[in-house]
């Protein structure tokens, strides 16, 4: 008895250790547009993942080779310009950070991406990459709306600019309040606001990619299952009327 509410004691705490992970954000979400036929989008969203994630977040479940061929990368182009950690094209892809010193740094270590898109969703990856803030009371100096507390430094602020909170006074139960209303930029950034944007959607759309390599090929083969299906229907309703057709 004691063997069986142990058990059960365990399932529910990993139960409940998965329902918070995928819970929903406390603020609403962008709609991310991903287009997984859209190959300049994942391309330059590989391209922002090798140079602005992998020295931190692995990609453990993926291989360079594998990337290259369904981003129609030319390889040689790819290991000249997406691998920079000394792997062999077939390898992992693997970050340059040692577990160690990432628990030294940032008190842990950064968690793998391969399914990141899978468990949080494709609009809270884009809605998080833009919402990052200037926090000075944080350990990196920034904040964020989606993941408040966050533990990692803002890596594509050189991209963005210096990202802050903005506020209006409006007029709530009676009281004039500080309402949130946005992040906007100095303008200190690479890319405009517009530009910006459009870098956390193909940065997004390869995570998309990522957690699920094979999807245009599963929805591919899923129309010629239906196809078949369909004919199978018809012929099986012919072969019934053929069987019936003397029982009255």
């Amino acid at each position: 008895m004691k063997q069986l509410i142990k058990s059960t004691l365990l399932v529910a705490a990993s139960l409940w250790s998965v329902a918070t992970l995928a819970a929903g954000p406390t603020v609403p979400l962008d709609k991310a547009d991903i287009d997984l036929h859209d190959k300049a989008s994942l391309q330059r969203g590989a391209q922002l993942f090798m140079n602005y994630c992998l020295g931190c977040h692995s990609m453990q479940y993926q291989r360079y080779n594998r990337t290259f061929r369904d981003l129609e990368i030319p390889e040689e182009l790819g290991i000249e310009n997406l691998q920079f950690t000394g792997e062999k094209v077939g390898d992992l892809m693997t970050n340059a950070m040692a577990t160690e010193d990432a628990g030294n740094w940032f008190g842990t270590a950064a968690p793998d991406l391969t399914l990141v898109a899978r468990v949080r969703g494709a609009d809270w990856i884009y809605t998080y990459l833009r919402s990052f803030y200037v926090d000075e009371s944080r350990p990196f100096g920034v904040n964020n709306t989606v993941f408040p507390n966050v533990g990692m430094p803002h890596v594509l602020e050189e991209l963005q600019g210096i990202p802050r909170k903005t506020t209006e006074e409006k007029m709530i139960d009676g009281e004039m309040q500080d309402v949130y209303v946005g992040i906007k930029t100095d303008g200190s950034g690479m890319l405009t606001d517009a530009e910006y944007d459009q870098a956390a959607l193909d940065l997004t759309n390869f995570l998309v990619y990522t957690g699920e390599p094979m999807m245009l090929e599963q929805q591919r083969m899923g129309w010629y299952v239906f196809g078949f299906l369909l004919v199978f229907l018809i012929f099986a309703v012919l072969l019934k009327r053929e069987f019936f057709k003397d029982v009255k």
